[in-house]
């Protein structure tokens, strides 16, 4: 598991890399990683440069010497890689730790934004309820006008008490008047009967005195 840790950091690179590059490579992979790239660069040297030492010490027919010698350089190379291991497992834990964080920081700045299109649609429903009001206020205030120019009710009582008054008043006038014109057409329908009376009898009058003038010139002459 150590090696299968080391050799993924050297498949990886620098141990500065990011949360989202660093994932757990099967060996095979790292074996094809391995043979492709040959002794590779930073790390990935080192573990080559280890495990190559390692073989060339195991099948080493040299003195104690230069076994212990070799044996220290192997110890020293390894304590580079765990200690590059160990500094990208720093860094993969702070980049746990900031994915967290900015998980939280996600979530804090959704919640606000959903807080603010709460308040924007109730801040709409405010202005939309500020309008309603005005325009009612601008709609009483006209009416408030229209009123204040005509007479309260106390006096349009008083005004209607008046005029019935004085309709009650020409009621009472138009029936004496109507009154003395039936009087009057009575009295004109008498007087055109006694015209005509008097008509008739002037001319019976008349009549007769033709009469008495055509009888007198004939007494004459006989």
């Amino acid at each position: 598991m150590l090696a299968s840790c080391l050799l993924a950091q050297g498949f990886m690179g620098s141990p500065d890399v990011s949360i989202l590059s660093f994932v757990r490579v099967p060996d095979e992979v790292i074996r094809k990683r391995l043979l492709i790239d040959g002794d590779g660069a930073g790390d990935d040297r080192k573990i080559n440069v280890l495990l190559k030492s390692f073989t060339k010490w195991c099948n080493s027919p040299g003195t104690p010497e230069e076994g212990f010698t070799q044996y220290q350089r192997m110890l020293g190379t390894l304590a580079q890689c765990e200690f590059s291991m160990g500094k990208t497992l720093m860094v993969y834990d702070m980049n746990l730790r900031e994915m967290e964080n900015y998980e939280k920081i996600y979530s804090n700045i959704e919640q606000n934004i959903m807080s603010a299109h709460e308040k924007i649609a109730e801040c709409k429903k405010e202005i939309q309820r500020a309008k309603r009001i005005r325009k009612n206020r601008q709609e009483y205030d006209a009416l408030a006008k229209v009123i204040q120019q005509h007479p309260d009710r106390h006096e349009t009582l008083k005004q209607l008490e008046a005029l019935d008054k004085e309709l009650q008043q020409l009621s009472h006038i138009k029936e004496n008047v109507d009154a003395k014109l039936e009087l009057r057409k009575k009295q004109f329908h008498v007087l055109l009967s006694t015209i005509q009376e008097l008509q008739q009898t002037l001319e019976n009058d008349e009549k007769s005195d033709d009469d008495n003038n055509q009888e007198s010139p004939a007494e004459n002459g006989e």
